[in-house]
């Protein structure tokens, strides 16, 4: 049997680090046995539908490698792929009143008064339990209603007693009391099936033999389980993920700030690093090696290894592994990706790309770059303090020295390449006898202006180029000779 899994998202905005986690494993367990993963498109609720949330989905599903074999866009025989034009050929309504009169499912005329009347306070929340009132109605008094145009639902007619059994790869057999299911509601006043129930119809006409979604879903499949013996369907494999939570072990809502995958991208982080660190969070390979491409995971994802514990989003974590993924990353690609970072903060006629050499390793995501190249626009207004350094055996008195027996050597010196300056400083400094230290360290901090920069005082000279480097030196002797 071939495995074909589906991811249904709806389109409500930014698609959330748990469904894109859903997305990825349900590609993942396709891909590993060579079966099919298929987009399809949940939009039956039309309140909370968002115009262009749509183009989102697809977007983030390209960025993220998470190629679909079907789609709206890719029809595979099981179209159409959106569930509103599912809707619109009757097909929820036809496989509802087939449970109707299998006694399985029934029409329900309450108004919303009445329903009003059956709230309870269950914990802090507020629910309606439904009584079964219209269960009891006949043949007759159903059918009168249904004529005059009286509005209606369709609820599943689950059993007060018993219990319902249903299997999940994950957390085994899971048996709850019948009590406990209320009859949900399959096809709304507005004529659109509920979620849940559109689910199961299209998995079952799809032929999706695996469901991957999150464990909070768990309370719900006695439901489903309900449906597929109703129908005599086969179901499907079950696979129920745990928990994402941030790092107070809360459920990872939208104000932590990087919630959903949009969000991630536009705080400079690399897709690939993303989708690396997400297919992590519930699952690890048996190597314990985490630095894993879209293809190995795709050869070493095993979804019976998926944890049942919560699993924390740490966006340290995520950070560093991004760096791990920059420093690795082909130049020119980075350049491509970088070079906007860069041209935010740098106006000048600069080799932007030299620049970006300096800070490709010491980087965790692009907006890093601007706090470590700002120098080379302006020299910040620094303190001379800078100019002191234990370790290097510098302080004021003698870096004004070395920059101005410094400065006429540079001022008659015209190739200002790293080798060339390299020499240049380094022969300085032989015959002066001195440590390397204690001329570098004064003439880094002279045209940076600043304690920790990039790269050494040779790369950024280069860089700034002879006039500038001179001009930087020439104000940092001014700042030491103002403080004698």
């Amino acid at each position: 049997m071939k495995i074909r899994t589906r991811f249904a998202p709806s389109p409500t905005g930014r698609m959330h680090v748990g469904n894109l986690r859903t997305a990825l494993y349900e590609y993942l367990i396709a891909k590993h046995e060579g079966g099919d993963f298929i987009l399809r498109i949940e939009d039956t609720d039309q309140e909370r539908f968002v115009a262009d949330a749509l183009d989102i989905i697809y977007r983030t599903m390209k960025t993220a490698g998470l190629e679909h074999d079907e789609g709206p866009d890719k029809d595979g025989g099981f179209g159409p792929y959106v569930q509103s034009e599912r809707q619109a050929s009757g097909i929820y309504l036809e496989y509802a009143k087939k449970l109707v009169e299998k006694g399985e499912a029934y029409y329900c005329f309450c108004d919303e008064e009445r329903l009003a009347s059956l709230k309870q306070v269950i914990g802090d929340k507020e629910i309606i339990v439904y009584d079964k009132h219209c269960l009891h109605l006949s043949k007759e008094e159903v059918q009168q209603k249904l004529d005059s145009g009286m509005p209606y639902v369709i609820r599943q007619n689950n059993p007060k007693e018993g219990t319902t059994t249903f299997h999940d790869d994950i957390y085994g057999d899971i048996t709850v009391e019948n009590a406990e299911l209320d009859d949900m509601i399959l096809i709304k006043s507005d004529g659109f099936p509920t979620y849940n129930f559109a689910n199961v119809i299209d998995d079952h006409l799809m032929n999706i033999t695996h469901v991957v979604r999150g464990n909070e879903y768990i309370s719900s499949s006695p439901k489903y389980q309900r449906l597929y013996d109703a129908f005599g369907w086969e179901s499907p494999v079950y696979i129920h993920l745990p928990l994402i939570t941030d790092e107070n072990h809360k459920k990872l809502s939208k104000r932590s700030g990087h919630s959903s995958f949009e969000d991630l991208m536009e705080q400079g982080f690399i897709a690939e690093a993303v989708v690396n660190y997400i297919a992590l969070l519930g699952w690890s390979p048996e190597d314990n090696n985490e630095i894993m491409s879209l293809q190995e995971l795709i050869e070493k994802f095993d979804y019976h290894h998926i944890n049942k514990s919560p699993a924390v989003f740490d966006i340290v974590k995520l950070k560093w592994m991004n760096g791990e993924y920059i420093k690795a990353m082909d130049n020119e690609k980075f350049y491509e990706i970088a070079m906007p970072y860069i041209k935010e903060v740098i106006t000048k006629d600069y080799d932007l790309k030299k620049v970006l050499d300096l800070v490709k390793t010491r980087i965790e995501v692009l907006p890093d770059i601007a706090g470590l190249i700002d120098f080379f626009e302006e020299l910040p207004d620094y303190d001379i303090a800078m100019y002191t350094h234990k370790k290097m055996k510098t302080n004021s008195e003698n870096s004004l020295e070395v920059l101005k027996e410094l400065l006429p050597i540079l001022e008659n010196h015209d190739d200002y390449s790293v080798d060339s300056l390299h020499d240049l400083i380094m022969g300085y400094v032989q015959e002066k006898g001195i440590k390397n230290g204690q001329a570098l360290w004064p003439v880094r901090t002279a045209v940076s202006g600043k304690q920790m920069t990039p790269g050494g005082a040779f790369e950024i000279m280069e860089i700034l180029g002879k006039e500038e480097s001179l001009r930087r030196i020439r104000v940092g002797i001014e700042k030491l000779e103002a403080a004698v």
